[in-house]
């Protein structure tokens, strides 16, 4: 009987860790779907884009493997954006700076005329120039814009100053003018996908008390990733 028992001990460990393998394949239909974002501030669905097919591809394997469950919103600034994606997040202990941590690969830039900052869209965190001067991105770190509304005289501006004269297009000005975003990041960072619903909860996370310390802009309450999730893509409605 003892050997019995713990035979049927081992075929029950051995089912659970079966069962808690999961497939990191990324499949059509997987492409076809949008991604649900629960956080404790409230849920978003994200759109990847098609255009950007690394980094859509690498979310996708991501979520499918639970990476971002549990994981901080562990960078957030106002006016700016939300970032999280850092798996040191995950038992991260009150105070602890954030923001180095994610898998050993990053992933080429793939910047698109299409894929612009304006508010939610979600990009791919990276290193500074000075020692990536590729742009490469984070294999797992990402962040969703928030930025502000801009003036016609602001956007001339930062054409002067910050954009080193390149012009932005009359496309992204009007999203710019209206919706707002981070126009200075625009072909810096790549973009690869966007919110479709639940702006407000950018707005949200946004709007914490974010700590001043050497944990500098990490929320003084955990924000937190519940769970990340494939759901079935809803047809747009016809006009």
């Amino acid at each position: 009987m003892k050997k019995i028992s713990l035979l049927l001990s081992a075929l029950c460990i051995a089912a659970i860790c079966f069962a808690q393998k999961k497939d990191s394949t990324v499949t059509k239909k997987d492409r076809q779907k949008d991604v649900l974002m629960q956080t404790t501030m409230g849920d978003m669905i994200i759109r990847l884009s098609d255009s950007t097919p690394l980094h859509r591809d690498n979310f996708l394997k991501l979520v499918k493997v639970g990476f971002y469950d549990s994981l901080l919103f562990h960078r957030v600034m106002k006016g700016f954006m939300v970032q999280g994606g850092d798996p040191d997040s995950k038992s991260a202990k009150a105070g602890m700076p954030l923001g180095v941590g994610g898998p050993s690969y990053t992933i080429p830039s793939e910047f698109r005329e299409t894929m612009f900052h304006k508010k939610g869209v979600i990009a791919a965190a990276r290193q500074p120039d000075n020692v990536n001067p590729q742009k490469a991105s984070s294999g797992s770190q990402f962040y969703i814009a928030q930025g502000k509304t801009y003036t016609d005289a602001e956007l001339d501006l930062m054409e002067k100053q910050r954009l080193q004269g390149k012009k932005i297009p009359e496309s992204y000005r009007a999203a710019y003018k209206t919706a707002g975003g981070i126009p200075h990041l625009d072909r810096n960072y790549t973009v690869y996908g966007e919110v479709i619903n639940g702006l407000e909860v950018i707005d949200k996370i946004a709007n914490v008390e974010v700590s001043q310390g050497r944990d500098l802009n990490r929320p003084i309450a955990d924000v937190r990733i519940i769970k990340v999730k494939l759901i079935k893509r809803k047809k747009d409605k016809k006009k």
